[in-house]
């Protein structure tokens, strides 16, 4: 956790952005000769003690989970250096950039696994600028101590060139769900999902820890991340706005202040906080059953003491549609219209799911032409919300829960159960870019397509 001091004298710039950064240039590995790394990713096995006799056996980046928060500047190239520790291949996908397929970290678009005790090299422009993540991206298929269950998560942050930096603390915070279990939490004929034992944000458990210290009069910079494998997160903090000022790292066009975030899996909420409600509180989800299995974190004023606060906060419909704006958007050159369904596991199975009724290896290729602004119509007829994402792409919210919008660009957009939306995408990185649903069984069980360029 860097002050706004600490980060200045470190990086040279502050921090939230102010466009929609330029298209990065691709490297092809084929073409470029081994480099000296600007830095290394280990890959191993870590024990993590989230709070007294609780220790998560998983796997991590650095010995850490969440792994270290990296900083990339706009534009720079850099050389990623990752080993393998494990006894199983690897992918570390740099979630949100524009960057070659041959490098994005998906096996699916042809990105060279990581072999077991084995080691790899990335090289890329980072692009665009804001809060990213770097995850990996190895199918669980049912395997709960693996993929995005495990702790292979860390945030990176992409620094654009300038910026005017209006706050005086920075602080990345990583939620993630631990100790999974399989259960039937739905309907009757619904396969096996998941229930958890522990929360946590960052390495520790609500109570655990290190609280966020403020002063009174403070702007406080929060850039959450939902890392969770399967589950959306509501958070609060008593007595406080967020005032929301970029999604999934960019910035939105019209800042909004709200009582409660709520982010599908993998997705990011940049929000500034005025400390202007002296006292020890809470920041944490708004699920009674979930805040007290760890997560949240203790926010402490300065000469404030006692035990941390909390007043219960009514959870509201999350509306994409308020941090955007009503201008004219450019008619699309194509539509895909895309509908999801579920074929329920029947308590025996993991339920599957299809796009247009097919399931993946099988789903029909997207075929766009370079240059192209593309609509994607979402039908959701399941009860399970969907948290769509486009690797090395940004999706422009045209419309969700009925409402139009327009400016909001995201890598992720959470589609409500039993609702339609439409995004727009302009096909602008040739190659293959992988479609998905970012909860881990989703994709696990079909829920997966190809964007191919003519």
């Amino acid at each position: 956790m860097l002050n706004r001091r600490e980060f200045l004298a470190v990086t040279g710039v502050s921090a939230v952005g102010a466009a929609w950064a330029s298209v990065p240039r691709f490297y092809s590995l084929a073409s470029l000769p081994p480099a000296k790394p600007d830095l290394t990713l280990r890959i191993a096995p870590v024990s993590v003690e989230i709070a007294p006799g609780v220790v998560i056996k998983t796997t991590g980046y650095n010995g850490k989970v969440p792994g270290p928060v990296l900083r990339f500047r706009e534009g720079k190239r850099v050389t990623v250096d990752v080993h393998n520790d494990t006894d199983m291949p690897e992918l570390v996908h740099w979630h949100g950039q524009f960057v070659s397929s041959e490098v994005d970290g998906s096996e699916e678009e042809g990105t060279p696994l990581v072999p077991a005790h084995g080691s790899r090299q990335y090289t890329f422009e980072p692009g665009p600028i804001g809060s990213r993540w770097y995850h990996t991206h190895m199918p669980s298929k049912g395997n709960l101590d693996i993929a995005q269950f495990s702790g292979q998560f860390g945030f990176f942050y992409v620094e654009p060139k300038s910026e005017p930096g209006h706050y005086d603390q920075e602080f990345f915070l990583a939620a993630h769900h631990w100790g999974p279990s399989l259960a039937h939490l739905g309907p009757a004929n619904n396969g096996w999902e998941i229930a958890y034992k522990n929360g946590s944000i960052n390495d520790k458990a609500l109570g655990h820890g290190d609280p966020i210290r403020v002063k009174q009069g403070q702007r406080v910079l929060l850039r959450i991340l939902n890392s969770s494998a399967t589950d959306d997160i509501s958070f609060a903090l008593p007595g406080h706005k967020f005032k929301v000022i970029a999604m999934d790292g960019n910035p939105v066009p019209t800042q909004t202040s709200v009582d409660v975030l709520t982010l599908g899996v993998a997705e990011r909420v940049d929000a500034v906080l005025e400390m202007n409600q002296p006292g020890v509180w809470i920041l944490g989800s708004i699920d009674d059953e979930e805040r007290m299995n760890g997560m949240g974190i203790v926010i402490e004023y300065a000469g404030q003491t006692g035990e941390p606060s909390w007043v219960k906060t009514p959870k509201t419909p999350w509306d994409y549609t308020q941090f955007g704006t009503q201008d004219k958007l450019p008619a699309p050159d194509g539509t895909f219209d895309l509908t999801f369904k579920k074929i329920p596991g029947n308590r025996v199975d993991f339920n599957r799911w299809t796009i247009n009724e097919k399931s993946w290896p099988d789903t029909d290729p997207l075929m766009v032409q370079q240059g192209k602004r593309y609509r994607m119509v979402f039908h959701n007829q399941t009860g399970d919300t969907h948290p769509l994402h486009l690797h090395r792409h940004d999706f422009e919210i045209v419309k969700v829960g009925g409402k139009t919008t327009a400016g909001i660009k995201k890598d992720i957009v959470n589609i409500p159960r039993f609702s339609d939306a439409e995004v727009d995408f302009v096909a602008n990185h040739p190659g293959p870019s992988l479609f998905h649903c970012h909860m881990q069984l989703h994709m696990d069980f079909g829920f997966m397509a190809l964007v191919k360029y003519a």
